[in-house]
């Protein structure tokens, strides 16, 4: 997954570097606002509105940003940034690339599952938001394309196309995640990413002589 950088607030470059309590109340906010976004969507409300709900004034939420644009821009930067950190923790201690490929896209089902239709819909229909959440797929397609390339190299998956792989992989994780999947065939979020999954890891893998050859080739380094 990816993220966009987050925007400077207006004090930041005038009143020096924040202090890391400052830091610490931006970082609770941003959860909140985006645990809000994730559940309603954001295109329809206002400042005003933000405000209320979170409890806090108008000119706490414009230490976060300049507009409400660009209050969305950071919020959703927000959520990717959040899931990629989560999804690295989750895949930290995984060796094997096929338990990597499962758990990555596993991970990635988990991330999403909180993201309603309308925090889907809102984040396509607003082009800075969107520029976001098509650098999100495209990280995704990057890392699984990486992980055949490394699967091909240690032979637990046949020689493919990684390239194509990757790109398939980014479509189709940009379908579920614009609700399509769920539409044309009923399956959840969570079940499209384990059907994925599953279909890499078996559709990838490599001869059953050819794995039991590599598992002795690993067995035998030191």
């Amino acid at each position: 997954m990816s993220y966009s950088r987050p925007t400077d607030s207006p004090g930041d470059r005038s009143a020096g570097p924040p202090s890391r309590a400052v830091h610490a109340r931006r970082a609770e906010l941003l959860d909140r606002l985006c645990d809000l976004f994730l559940a309603e969507g954001f295109a329809h409300f206002t400042l005003d509105e933000l405000a209320a709900r979170m409890h806090c004034s108008k000119s706490t939420l414009y230490t976060l940003a300049r507009s409400k644009e660009q209050l969305a821009v950071r919020v959703v930067g927000h959520f990717f940034k959040r899931a990629t950190a989560n999804i690295e923790r989750r895949v930290s201690g995984v060796t094997d690339v096929r338990s990597i490929m499962r758990v990555y896209l596993k991970a990635a089902a988990a991330e999403l599952a909180p993201a309603g239709r309308r925090f889907i819909a809102d984040m396509a229909d607003n082009p800075a938001t969107r520029a976001c959440y098509e650098a999100n797929a495209t990280a995704a397609a990057d890392r699984v394309r990486a992980l055949v390339h490394e699967g091909v190299r240690a032979g637990v998956f046949r020689e493919v196309d990684a390239a194509l792989v990757g790109e398939m992989v980014g479509l189709t994780i940009s379908a579920i995640q614009r609700g399509e999947i769920t539409e044309r065939t009923g399956l959840s979020d969570a079940a499209a990413f384990e059907a994925l999954s599953e279909f890499l890891v078996g559709g990838l893998a490599a001869p059953e002589e050819e794995l039991e050859a590599a598992d002795a080739h690993r067995a035998e380094e030191p």
